[in-house]
């Protein structure tokens, strides 16, 4: 065997911290419960409402205290997504500087376009509010429309000091980045991260991997708490195929997605034309 030195725990870290690096949608989710995945696995997202305030009136009997309705929900690791490709051989690619980690980015490069594109539909079809299809063509009704989301989300009590970003498609952004109240675009690292500016105190981002509605592209203003993201890498594996003169690694993801805040979830539905 050619892989004898294989480390999987290892490369599953570094694909990890590489998805974290490129993914555009995950980075804007809760994702306190990514250690609790795996094929077929399920995490309860513990919850419960808020209990009621009451006057209180002194010299008299408060009421009895109230059990809070529990609101807990299931998130369900779902996703299963993989890799699979030839390196003619690891120990060897391993000993090249760069080598496997080039092999590894690859592998990363093409799940994170499916964790974010999975994200992007679980984050609309649970969204709480949508404008309607409209046709976006200056400037100025791409800032109308965004402006309205932010009216929604604050009239719904998302907090004007909340973690917000907007994500938006490449060519909503050409209309609206004259509008940011702030501009990254030559900061490398968070260009990596799909982050454009800032807009009313949230993260702008660029992406292709929006889902649409019909003719209608899909911007997504939302809060950080709105999706609950569980993930990791269940597999790394190597192993010599019997028919060919190399060695082979496989790479397994699995994730699970869930809304648990649709007021916090804006869908901007617009079209070019």
């Amino acid at each position: 065997m050619a892989y004898e030195n294989f480390k999987p725990t290892v490369w599953a870290k570094k694909i990890q911290r590489e998805l974290e690096k490129l993914c555009v949608m995950q980075e804007d989710c809760n994702t306190q419960w990514q250690g609790n995945v795996g094929i077929g696995k399920r995490v309860k997202i513990i919850g419960a409402s808020r209990p009621t305030v009451r006057t209180y009136e002194p010299g008299t009997d408060i009421e009895n205290a109230e059990t809070p309705a529990d609101t807990s929900i299931f998130l369900d690791i779902d996703q299963y997504k993989y890799t699979h490709f030839i390196v003619d051989d690891i120990d060897e690619a391993q000993s090249t500087d760069g080598l496997m980690n080039a092999y590894m980015k690859g592998s990363a490069e093409e799940l994170a376009e499916q964790r974010d594109t999975y994200i992007g539909s679980v984050a609309v079809a649970g969204a709480g509010g949508k404008s309607a299809s409209t046709a976006v063509t200056t400037s100025d009704k791409a800032k109308e429309l965004i402006d309205a989301a932010f009216v929604w989300l604050w009239d719904n009590s998302v907090k004007i000091n909340a973690d917000v970003s907007i994500v938006m498609t490449p060519w909503y952004y050409s209309l609206f980045k004259d509008k940011l109240t702030e501009l990254y675009t030559n900061n490398e690292e968070l260009i990596k991260k799909g982050i454009v500016g800032m807009y009313n105190n949230a993260m702008v981002k660029l992406s292709n991997n929006l889902p649409k509605e019909g003719s209608d592209a899909c911007m997504v203003i939302r809060t950080k708490d709105a999706v609950a993201f569980a993930h990791g890498i269940e597999k790394v594996e190597p192993y010599r195929p019997e028919k060919q003169f190399g060695d082979a690694v496989k790479v397994l993801d699995t994730y699970g997605a869930k809304v648990v805040r649709p007021k916090e979830i804006y869908v901007i539905r617009a079209h070019q034309s």
